[in-house]
């Protein structure tokens, strides 16, 4: 082994201050306490204060509705020279774009970490802000599911004449992560609310007006962007269940919290003014919930455990031998013990054998065979019903 000189001593030492000294000097990030949840609550504060509070993974679902960032260029006129009650508040008002997007992605950032792995986000904007959110979305992981167009069936017109009517938003439904496979969507809730119809990505719901435009003491909008009820309502009813948490933070008059009590859901809002707070409180606490047999929604077949046809036949519900008929009753198909059809020749699947009678490239045979009952033919998917019950 060489031996040190006092040269290299001298710069071990030097470097051995330094690091001691850097170590010494670093800086501390204060540590927030995050608190345990409180449901049915409003906090008072800046958003991202609050949200650093909050545990990890402990909301269902977050409906997020920023400030736009309107860039509003002087008051704008109605042509009998009345002033538009636009939004003109400091709190919509950032210094540049960059500002705004440090603001976007630092709360996207604490929601992301509040979100239980198998939750959802909701952003709603207009045109001014809503391609920068969609940008810090992806760029921090959550996965789009869809894009939903709220056309407003009452717009504002453009008094000015320079542009289109500005009569849509733009809400951006997304996953926590790409390849997210437990999520919440009540396909077949939306599919009843919209008249035995797949929902579409377009909805028609008119801007909040009327009784439901909330007034503070002196007869003006308690908020400048209120949104009506009906579009938190289809939001909640798609992609929460009951007892979820919904969380707000950017909470305003309390339209989230109002369809969630409504729907028997909980709510998590986060509101910096006080004015705004106070008339949220009181708003909701007018809401009467629904019970919760009313809550009940339409459930999807997919998630209903799955029943092979064997099982019926295992279960006794049907015997070996048993004739099962077309839906015309004009042709047959006899049970098997391994839960087979045979006609003639041909055997397979209950889904198997009502294509090859039909001659279709598929077959829902649980809709397609019935079975005889004194009351006439039924189909065998009321049998397979009555297994699922015994399963629950």
């Amino acid at each position: 082994m060489c031996r040190m000189t006092c040269k290299n001593r001298s710069e071990l030492t030097r470097v051995r201050r330094i690091f001691v000294l850097r170590k010494s000097t670093a800086i501390k990030l204060p540590s927030v306490t995050q608190t345990p949840l409180k449901l049915d609550t409003i906090h008072l504060g800046e958003c991202i204060e609050v949200l650093k509070t909050l545990p990890d993974a402990s909301v269902d679902l977050v409906f997020a509705d920023p400030p736009y960032n309107l860039q509003l260029g002087g008051d704008l006129l109605r042509p009998d020279n009345s002033k538009v009650d636009a939004v003109d508040d400091e709190w919509d008002q950032f210094a540049s774009f960059e500002a705004y997007d440090r603001f976007t992605r630092e709360w996207m950032r604490e929601c992301r970490r509040v979100l239980k792995d198998d939750g959802a986000i909701w952003v709603i904007g207009s045109y001014h802000n809503i391609f920068r959110l969609g940008v810090a979305m992806q760029d921090m992981g959550f996965w789009v599911m869809n894009d939903v167009i709220w056309r407003k069936a009452n717009p504002m017109p453009n008094f000015k004449g320079t542009r289109f009517t500005n009569a849509h938003e733009t809400l951006i439904w997304a996953t926590k992560a790409k390849g997210q496979k437990r999520y919440t969507f009540n396909y077949d809730a939306l599919k009843a609310f919209n008249e035995d119809t797949q929902m579409r990505s377009d909805w028609s719901i008119p801007l909040c007006t009327g009784d439901e435009r909330l007034k503070d003491e002196n007869g003006n909008k308690a908020h400048p962007t209120q949104k009506p009820e009906a579009l938190l309502y289809r939001v909640l009813l798609a992609c929460t269940k009951p007892g979820h948490v919904v969380l707000d933070p950017f909470f305003g008059t309390g339209t989230t919290g109002a369809a969630a009590k409504r729907l028997g859901r909980h709510f998590i809002g986060i509101e910096r003014e006080e004015t705004y707070r106070k008339v949220a409180s009181e708003r909701i606490a007018r809401v009467i919930p629904a019970t919760a047999e009313d809550l009940a929604v339409m459930g999807s077949k997919k998630a209903e455990p799955r029943v092979p046809f064997g099982a019926v036949v295992e279960a006794g519900l049907l015997q070996p031998g048993d004739i099962l008929y077309t839906p015309k009753g004009d042709k047959t198909a006899r049970v098997r013990a391994d839960g087979s059809l045979i006609h003639g020749d041909l055997t397979g699947s209950i889904h198997k054998m009502g294509a090859m009678m039909e001659q279709a490239p598929a077959c829902n045979g649980w809709t397609y065979w019935r079975f005889k009952t004194d009351a006439g033919l039924k189909p065998i998917d009321d049998l397979r019903s009555r297994i699922r019950a015994d399963m629950n």
